[in-house]
């Protein structure tokens, strides 16, 4: 009796020892398939977006030539190439300027058009400046009165800005700025401040809104 027992002793262990190799191969089978659905797991990615660009403002007098020079200095853009007549602003080059008229610009910004088409030379002498900065945004160049300092250079703009933007300078106007084309909200086309005169300077009402949320994934209007 006391060989009986002991024999049934030393065969109870034999369950365990076999299913604890059962035990390891389940495991290394889930272990690849935990694998493969993290590695192949479906992942959102989101659009890159990037801060829009601070507006420029010069303070300094001077004449419209000077004035666009230290502009353009302040933003590292250069002329267009001479064998650009016309381009789209979305395959200028970055770090470039170019010109377009006050119709062709009012109707891209009241439409919320991806492109803009801009020119080497001003097509008229009312024609508004465009810049295409390094990072491929763009500003839009024009004059200001200057009350609008305070408001247009704050690093914190709580409310959008009522914005009268002049082609040219003027004695009511005569502090250059630039603004980020992706801030404008424009609902009526510019105006000629003398009706008569084709070439007269031109008004551009326009509200540049809050910095509240300034991240865009746009590069232009």
């Amino acid at each position: 009796m006391p060989d009986r027992v002991s024999q049934l002793t030393r065969t109870r262990p034999a369950p365990c020892l076999i299913a604890s190799p059962l035990l390891v191969l389940t495991l290394l089978n889930l272990i690849p398939a935990s694998i493969a659905g993290a590695q192949g797991g479906k992942t959102e990615v989101f659009p890159v977006q990037k801060a829009a660009p601070a507006t420029v403002f010069i303070e300094a007098p001077g004449s419209e030539t000077d004035l666009r020079r230290q502009l353009r200095a302040k933003n590292g853009v250069s002329e267009l190439s001479s064998s650009t007549s016309v381009i789209r602003f979305s395959v200028a080059p970055t770090g470039s300027f170019g010109f377009i008229t006050p119709n062709l610009l009012g109707m891209a910004l009241i439409t919320r058009s991806p492109d803009l088409s801009i020119e080497q030379v001003p097509p008229v002498s009312n024609a508004f400046e465009i810049h295409k900065l390094a990072d491929g945004s763009g500003m839009l160049v024009g004059f200001v009165e200057a009350s609008l300092k305070p408001q247009l250079t704050t690093s914190e703009r709580p409310k959008s800005v009522r914005l009268g933007l002049y082609s040219n300078p003027s004695e009511k106007a005569p502090h250059i700025v630039a603004v980020p084309l992706v801030k404008l909200v424009v609902d009526r086309m510019p105006i000629r401040l003398n009706p008569k005169e084709p070439g007269s300077a031109v008004l551009f009402d326009m509200d540049l809104q809050s910095t509240a949320n300034r991240t865009s994934s746009q590069t232009g209007p």
